[in-house]
């Protein structure tokens, strides 16, 4: 078995089979590839195909270096078309650069001339550069000359102040002229644009005087065109002034137009209506027309704003200066109307009334124009005749209360002239509550009004209450101070006047508590008691050894001040029960009992007191101080 083995491994057919079937053809790509080209043309595994393989193999072997030749023969003649082109193209290079050579030495001089001329043409062309530069800057351009010039009296359109802008832009560059070597053309430049300046301005200042002559409507246009007019203008401050004075001029008139206007024919149509159908109401006339005036300043302020609203240079004093101006012409007409108002006498309160609206328009329109101008000096001036006309009627009243005094009435209430004149004083200062005046001029009103009123009132009722008793004056007097102090209280700025009157009924108060304390004293029977006690105060005499201070007088006195302590009301003068106020009447009650019950404390201490020597002290004064008091309050 061995040598069996061993033999068939030295067989080279049997190594050969072996080999083949341990080879792994998955692995062998080249085998795989091989495998696949034959399996395109051997399709039939025969006997006869097997034995012609290797001829097969050959034969399309032959056949694919056959075909590789012949395409590589057609590379080979296109690559040596190829290079006969370009040994062709050779040739003509090398020919062009001889002749290139030839001609260049040829023309050489033609070369640096033609570069010189080319350096000659580019500086030729930066002075054209330059020149149309400073053409450009320095000149205007024919429709910007046309643009300036037009016709006499042409409109002016927005190319004449885009021209005028290049001729001041161009005169002001000239300066940066004079500054190099370029001083003549700069001289001469300048006086050039300043002849076209002045022709533009003359020009724009017709224009401008012929549009202000034109603005006499109730509510005119102003153009833009116009207010650009206005701000070139300003670079001739006299030509400027001329043109503002132009447009006042005509907007005075128009003013007035308007407000005469306003008062006789009323607005378009018939409304509103004619100020003047309100004459016989002096309040409202004068407000219709104070307000008119009022909203036509108002607007001839927003006109004017308008016709200025690019001026820079225009100030406020400006301004108000041409408003005083048109607003001036109404002044006149305002002012005889106003005063025909006033000196007819409306009265009092009508007057006060026209004071305090002159007074708040005065002070309004001034603080739209100026306090000098004419209207608001016109308009205060009615407010300071009105004020003296009103002072003089409250005037003119206080003199009639002092010249014929009313006597006090029986029941010791105010007199008819004195209601009269609260009711006056109450509908004035009602008025000057109403009105929109500052706080601090009000207050010096009410304080001069008051004066003028409350100040003769008292005389009068002083004067009025001479003749009467001590008693009945003091009710009197405290009954017209309360109507005065009534009528004061609902009104501010009125404290001074009411602390003062407060004083006076105070003092009256005081008179009028003493008599009812007097009364009760005398009809209580202590009344001679304590008068004979206040004659001996001081002297070391027993009371009881007195006159009048003897045990049975004081008997007799405290038995009677007994049946006034069980009926206390029946002892009250007839002038307390007249006051006008049950608080005043408490307070005569109140303080007369205490009066009172004072007196007859002292004279209690008196009797009780040992060194006056009344004998049975209780028998004779049955009733403390303490018990009195609770009777009486």
């Amino acid at each position: 078995m061995a040598e069996g083995s061993e033999s068939q491994s030295n067989n080279p057919l049997s190594r050969k089979l072996n080999k083949i079937l341990e080879t792994r053809l998955d692995n062998d790509k080249e085998m795989v590839e091989a495998l696949n080209a034959l399996s395109t043309f051997f399709v039939d595994n025969s006997l006869r195909s097997r034995r012609n393989l290797r001829g097969d193999i050959e034969k399309r072997s032959l056949a694919i270096n056959e075909s590789f030749e012949g395409a590589f023969r057609d590379v080979k003649q296109q690559l040596d078309a190829v290079h006969a082109d370009i040994e062709q193209m050779s040739r003509c290079c090398t020919e062009m650069t001889s002749r290139l050579k030839s001609a260049r030495d040829q023309t050489s001089d033609l070369i640096s001339k033609t570069t010189t001329l080319q350096a000659e043409s580019q500086r030729i062309q930066m002075k054209e550069t330059v020149a149309d530069a400073f053409i450009s800057r320095f000149q205007l351009k024919p429709d910007e000359v046309q643009a300036l010039k037009g016709t006499r009296n042409g409109p002016i359109s927005e190319t004449f102040f885009e021209a005028l802008s290049r001729v001041k832009e161009i005169h002001n560059d000239c300066k940066l002229l004079l500054r190099t070597k370029q001083q003549t053309a700069g001289l001469q430049i300048m006086e050039a644009m300043a002849l076209h300046l002045e022709s533009s301005y003359e020009k724009l200042y017709r224009w401008s005087q012929d549009e202000c002559r034109g603005l006499t409507g109730d509510l005119p246009d102003i153009s833009n065109t116009l207010s650009r007019a206005m701000v070139a203008l300003q670079d001739r401050p006299v030509l400027f002034k001329y043109t503002l004075d132009e447009y006042g001029t005509a907007r005075r008139t128009a003013v007035v137009r308007c407000f005469i206007d306003a008062l006789t024919r009323g607005g378009p149509g018939g409304t509103p209506r004619p100020i003047e159908l309100h004459s016989h109401d002096p309040v409202r006339y004068v407000g219709d027309m104070l307000a008119w005036l009022h909203q036509a300043i108002a607007s001839e302020k927003e006109l004017l704003h308008s016709l200025l609203r690019n001026s820079s240079s225009t100030g406020d004093n400006v301004q108000k200066e041409i408003l005083s101006h048109i607003t001036e012409g109404v002044c006149r007409p305002f002012k005889v109307r106003v005063e025909q108002v006033i000196v007819s006498e409306p009265g009092a309160v009508m007057l006060f009334s026209l004071a305090n609206i002159l007074k708040f328009y005065g002070t309004t329109i001034g603080s739209l124009i100026d306090e000098d101008a004419s209207v608001t000096v016109t308009i205060l001036d009615m407010n300071a005749l009105a004020l003296k006309m009103f002072y003089n009627s409250l005037n003119c009243h206080a003199s009639k209360l002092l010249e014929k005094i009313e006597l006090p009435p029986p029941d010791l209430s105010p007199t008819e002239s004195l209601r009269e004149t609260m009711s006056l004083l109450r509908d004035v200062l009602t008025c000057h509550d109403a009105s929109v005046i500052p706080l601090d001029a009000r207050q010096a009103d009410y304080a001069r009004i008051i004066s003028c009123l409350v100040d003769p009132l008292i005389q009068m009722c002083s004067m009025s209450a001479s003749h009467l008793n001590a008693s009945d004056m003091a009710a009197y007097m405290i009954n017209c101070i309360h109507q005065i102090q009534s009528t004061l209280a609902v009104y501010e700025f009125t404290d001074k006047h009411i602390e003062m009157l407060a004083g006076q009924t105070e003092a009256h108060l005081d008179t009028l508590i003493s008599e009812q304390a007097s009364f009760i004293l005398s009809r209580s029977g202590v009344g001679n008691l304590y008068t004979v006690y206040q004659e001996n105060r001081g002297q070391k005499v027993a009371l009881s050894s007195l006159h009048g201070m003897d045990p049975q007088s004081v008997k007799d006195a405290m038995a009677k001040f007994d049946k006034y302590l069980s009926c206390p009301d029946s002892l009250v003068m007839p002038q307390c029960n007249l006051l006008r106020t049950t608080r005043l009447r408490d307070t005569v009650h109140k303080r007369a009992v205490d009066a009172v019950c004072t007196m007859y404390k002292t004279l209690y201490d008196a009797i009780v007191n040992d060194s006056n020597k009344y004998p049975d002290v209780k028998t004779l004064v049955p009733r403390t101080p303490d018990q009195v008091t609770s009777l009486l309050t």
